[in-house]
């Protein structure tokens, strides 16, 4: 048996696709599946965009390295969507460097949508072994999303099939990749 999916590609990573990939997520949501979007967002500008977009549809969750505005985060929160911020980064911690760097080649948006789900884990804000939709960006906005199972950090790799991490699908991503 096979599933055909549509994928959406963009010419150049950046802020500019973040309608777009919300289109992408609207999309999978009305699959039926999918009771939870994790969005990365550093100032909490495009969480409030996702949740605003998504409330009422499923569990918005977003997570931020930094701190998030506070009218963002309270925005966030009045829309139903639980706010994340000052989180760890997993996948910048010792001995994740060749992890990381696997997971750059597919993009900056890329990397950060499985740190975020293996972020939201960690927290307890993901059913785990759920799958969930993950969105992030490169630098600003957002330009990639993926379908993944959402799994703690600690069982990343784990020998037990159930619990490890599995991107299961890709919903959008840049074509060219932006390296620092």
């Amino acid at each position: 048996m096979s599933v055909v999916k549509h994928i959406t590609y963009f010419e150049e990573p950046g802020p500019e696709n973040t309608d777009a990939v919300l289109d992408c997520v609207l999309g999978r949501i009305r699959e039926g599946d999918i009771k939870t979007v994790v969005v990365a967002s550093t100032s909490g500008e495009t969480g409030v965009k996702f949740a605003r977009a998504l409330k009422g549809l499923c569990n918005v969750v977003v997570v931020s390295h930094e701190e998030m505005r506070r009218e963002y985060k309270e925005e966030i929160s009045r829309l139903g969507g639980k706010p994340l911020d000052k989180t760890h980064l997993p996948l910048h911690a010792r001995g994740m460097d060749a992890v990381r760097n696997s997971f750059y080649t597919l993009g900056q948006g890329f990397k950060v949508c499985v740190e975020i789900v293996l972020i939201a884990s960690d927290l307890g804000a993901l059913n785990l072994g759920e799958n969930v939709i993950a969105v992030a960006g490169t630098d600003r906005g957002s330009d990639t999303a993926i379908v993944a199972r959402a799994c703690k950090t600690s069982d990343m790799f784990s020998r037990d099939k159930s619990r490890k991490l599995e991107v299961r699908e890709i919903l959008a991503m840049p074509l060219r990749k932006m390296w620092w």
